[in-house]
């Protein structure tokens, strides 16, 4: 991972002194000029490579990972920054900052790199969170991919026209092309902004479609498509890329081989395969993305591991996540995940509200929980693990970092337990 200069060290020894309530009174302007004195120390990167943005509540990180698929297949180098990763050109590592865009100089940086690897685009997943604090600006972006939305962050933007405002002012300094879900309910606020091209897709362009949890076929411009990704909200993704690539003059038939390779995206329904039954590891951590998952596995038994992500946040979602386990699931087990410094607990028993059953047991060490639910799934069933995907650590009280990976821990627990299905 890269280190911090020694000017963002100075920065952080400031931010240590200065009062809290003056530095919250001054962090816009603070944000602003820190993200003009990257672009100005880093050599106003942005100018010399290609970047998309991609934006919206679910769906990001996936359709980074299928625009470079496509964009890779196209012949182009490129550079990502996602939740997931960091890769410039053949190089790649984890993001294990717990967040999808770090502060300070990191974006400028992260350019200026891939304008010195000789990359001819830069993918970059841009949250709300960013625009809020500045990390978008002085990049004027030849590419905005959006989504969809949903209420998240609600309590950090203030109300969800002030989130909207946050993922819309992403695309105010747009060069050239708009990609819009044209099926979301928000798709007519982006299509108002200024742009030389405007496209939009839906999933009625890939009839006709089967979408299952063992993958998807589909129709586009013509040619038949197979990907191994599962659910109809990949679908949905795969089309942004698409459409993204035509906008790009990539061809058809090298669009339809990287929809083939791509496999695995880790953390967004990672299969793991058990005797017996399957694990998924899953990022999901609204509402909507949980019926997803949930949806995608209509047809077999599910037992499903769930949290709430982020104590402190987003409260008002905790009897939904409920609601939706208890309407999908045989079984839930309630457990940790990021609680930060509020009562885990109390996380728990607000999500309890939205649960009219009596199917869910609380465990709340993770590992425990994870283990209990492989042991609890029957023959053919799916255990169903969200909130977290990939994830390095799980958030406690006073910034106590444990580090952590649903998947290892699934894995561990299949090899030392040899669970095989009650």
């Amino acid at each position: 991972m890269e280190k911090k200069s020694l000017l963002e060290k100075i920065l952080d020894a400031g931010r240590r002194v200065i009062p809290k309530s003056l530095f919250r009174a001054a962090q816009p302007i603070y944000h602003y000029k820190l993200a003009l004195l990257g672009a100005m120390i880093y050599g106003w990167p942005a100018r010399k490579i290609k970047v998309v943005f991609v934006t919206g509540t679910k769906g990001k990180t996936s359709v980074c990972e299928m625009v470079n698929a496509v964009l890779e297949a196209g012949g182009q180098r490129t550079a990502l920054a996602s939740t997931l990763r960091l890769k410039v050109g053949e190089v790649s590592e984890p993001n294990k900052f717990k967040m999808t865009i770090r502060g300070r100089f990191f974006v400028q940086r992260f350019l200026r790199r891939a304008v010195a690897a000789k990359c001819d685009w830069a993918i970059i997943e841009m949250t709300s969170e960013g625009a809020k604090q500045y990390r978008h600006e002085f990049i004027s972006p030849t590419a905005f991919i959006f989504t969809n939305l949903a209420p998240e962050h609600l309590e950090s933007h203030g109300s969800y026209e002030k989130y909207v405002a946050a993922k819309l002012s992403i695309a105010e300094s747009l060069r050239d092309v708009m990609i819009i879900n044209g099926d979301d309910k928000e798709a007519s606020k982006f299509l108002a902004l200024p742009a030389k091209r405007k496209f939009t897709y839906r999933l009625k362009d890939a009839e006709p479609y089967t979408a299952t949890d063992h993958g998807l076929e589909f129709t586009w411009r013509g040619s038949t498509m197979r990907s191994p990704l599962a659910g109809e909200f990949n679908l949905s993704n795969w089309l942004a890329a698409l459409t993204f690539g035509e906008s790009q003059n990539i061809a058809v038939e090298k669009m339809k081989e990287a929809v083939a390779k791509l496999d695995l995206i880790k953390g967004r329904v990672e299969k793991i395969k058990a005797n017996g039954f399957d694990v998924i590891v899953d990022y999901a951590h609204t509402p909507d993305s949980l019926r997803a998952v949930y949806q995608t596995f209509a047809a077999r038994g599910k037992v499903c591991v769930l949290g709430n992500t982020g104590g402190g946040r987003d409260k008002w979602k905790r009897p939904l996540m409920g609601q939706i386990a208890a309407e999908h699931c045989r079984q839930i087990i309630l457990t940790d995940e990021d609680p930060y410094d509020e009562d885990p607990k109390t996380i728990l028993d607000e999500m309890i509200v939205g649960i009219k059953t009596d199917n869910y047991k609380i465990i709340l060490d993770r590992r425990v929980a994870i283990r209990t639910a492989m042991q609890e799934a029957k023959p053919g069933e799916v255990v169903i693990i969200t909130g977290k995907g990939t994830d390095p650590y799980i958030m406690g009280p006073k910034g106590q970092k444990t580090p952590w990976s649903d998947a290892e821990v699934v894995r561990e627990e299949l090899n030392h337990a040899r669970i095989t299905g009650s």
